[in-house]
């Protein structure tokens, strides 16, 4: 597999028309000389002496990049209020991993609200691989102000055990239950990290002792693919058949409406639209209301 085949065919999503507006629209972004940015809960950049027009140029193309998952941003008063309340996952993770002088990937990365916070512990390198062109044009929305050194292909967890390097720590955070083949994809995570290398993932699970998981029929919280939702042991089981020497659970936690809701950033349902309206406990499709594990697997 040639990834530099796969990058130069991916460049051309970027012209597809309803993806063009999006890459138009920054480009005609101004360039300001004094912006700084801060990476607390919220992604936050300030421009000095920015005028009314730049203002309302910025909203435009902020809002013409709807839904917005991921976040939330602040550039100046413009808040942009994500679906999720990423800072939630981040400030749960962060005590556990140390970023300082490695090399680190984000699978599933988004419009890189996890990277840009990542920033602050001084990574020797920051990847995200994620093949959507709306996220990706996000991503170079923000990061025309803070104009980082992160790295953002358009890439697949396929990719990852290809890439020109391998990596110190990959995070993992929503993706594996979209996989048809989660031992599989657990693999090339494996494969795609140095001797020593860390993997934080989360996915979400179902209780119980068994080493078992839920194979929605149709849909999960409304989610067409969603394949296989596991009990904490049997994750586990996942990643030791993937090639993984220790597994740590760091949490357990159910999502709840102050972390995923509705908000004027997003132009379709969300968990509120996905429960159950007379048991919160359940999906609409009768199944265990979404919770989430957070680990760490360990390569020797």
């Amino acid at each position: 597999m040639d990834l530099n085949s796969i990058r130069e065919e991916r460049k051309k999503w970027l012209t597809w028309k309803n993806i063009r507006p999006y890459q138009e629209a920054i480009a005609s972004l101004p360039e300001f000389e004094y912006v700084t940015a801060s990476f607390g809960d919220r992604v936050t950049i300030n421009i000095d002496n920015l005028s009314t027009e730049d203002a309302s140029q910025i909203e435009e193309t902020a809002r013409l990049m709807l839904p917005w998952r991921k976040g939330p941003f602040q550039i100046n008063d413009l808040f942009i209020d994500s679906e999720w309340q990423s800072q939630i996952k981040y400030n749960l993770l962060e005590p556990y991993f140390d970023l300082k002088d490695k090399i680190v990937g984000d699978i599933g990365c988004n419009n890189g609200y996890y990277l840009f916070r990542m920033l602050t512990h001084q990574p020797k390198k920051l990847v995200g691989f994620d093949p959507s062109a709306i996220y990706y044009s996000q991503f170079q929305f923000i990061d025309h102000f803070i104009k980082s050194d992160i790295v953002y292909e358009l890439l697949g967890v396929e990719h990852v055990e290809l890439y020109e390097h391998k990596f110190d720590v990959l995070f993992c955070l929503g993706v594996l239950y979209h996989r048809s083949d989660p031992v599989g994809m657990l693999k090339s995570l494996f494969k795609g990290l140095n001797k020593g290398g860390e993997l934080i993932l989360d996915t979400f699970m179902i209780d119980g002792e068994e080493d078992i998981c839920l194979t929605p029929r149709e849909r999960y919280s409304k989610i067409p693919n969603i394949y296989f939702v596991p009990t904490v042991k049997a994750l586990k089981n996942w990643c030791y058949r993937a090639g993984f020497e220790k597994v740590e659970v760091l949490e357990t936690k159910k999502t709840d409406l102050n972390e995923q809701r509705k908000t004027d950033w997003i132009n379709t349902q969300s968990l509120e639209d996905f429960l159950d309206p007379d048991n919160p406990n359940k999906t609409v499709e009768g199944y265990p209301a979404p919770k989430r594990v957070y680990i760490k697997a360990f390569k020797k």
